[in-house]
């Protein structure tokens, strides 16, 4: 009898310390997997913004409003550099200035880069599920500019620990929640993460 209790007390230790490692493996481990997913993320969004501002460089100011335009015009168009002959600032500088502009093949930097277009606009961690993009024209202070927002919920990303619930283990954390760069209400390219 005696043999008997001891070991249902040893299985009730056992299961104790079992919920008592799990209680503390748990927030760890979601700390962890958030981090390097929202750094993922991240990452890629700051590729996404610096191909934005190559866009906009190639179509004279417009940012893509989708995907494909996005991919095509990186592939098929040309950057202009624009090299400035003589110095307007100079008032010794008697002669006139001349700008001469060359292009590059945009294909050329991208692949400079390392980037993959197809893979750039997927979202990590998301089984192939691309980023939200906006872009428009908006009238800011008297004055109509373009403007663009890009990004995602982090539901998107966050797989098994996209559950509100984990929200006890860090009351910041907002699943529906949307990590982007840009705005369509104001001239703005910052991230949100940025802040």
């Amino acid at each position: 009898m005696r043999l008997i209790i001891n070991l249902i007390l040893v299985a009730i230790i056992a299961a104790l310390i079992y919920v008592l490692v799990d209680s503390i493996r748990e927030p760890i481990a979601f700390k962890a997997e958030k981090d390097k997913r929202e750094a993922a993320v991240v990452d890629r969004l700051m590729n996404l913004r610096r191909g934005q501002e190559l866009y906009r460089t190639i179509t004279g100011g417009e940012f893509a409003s989708n995907w494909n335009d996005f991919k095509n015009v990186l592939k098929t168009g040309r950057i202009p550099f624009v090299k400035v002959i003589g110095d307007p600032d100079d008032p010794n500088f008697t002669g006139e200035v001349t700008y001469d502009t060359t292009y590059s093949s945009a294909l050329d930097s991208i692949t400079a880069m390392g980037w993959n277009l197809d893979e750039m606009v997927q979202v990590p961690f998301s089984n192939g599920k691309t980023f939200d993009v906006q872009a428009d024209t908006l009238s800011y202070q008297k004055t109509i500019v373009n403007v663009v927002e890009v990004g995602t919920k982090r539901s998107t990303f966050m797989g098994k620990y996209a559950d509100p619930s984990y929200k006890r283990y860090d009351a910041r954390y907002e699943p529906n929640s949307i990590i982007k760069f840009g705005d369509m209400n104001k001239p703005n390219t910052s991230g949100n993460w940025e802040r």
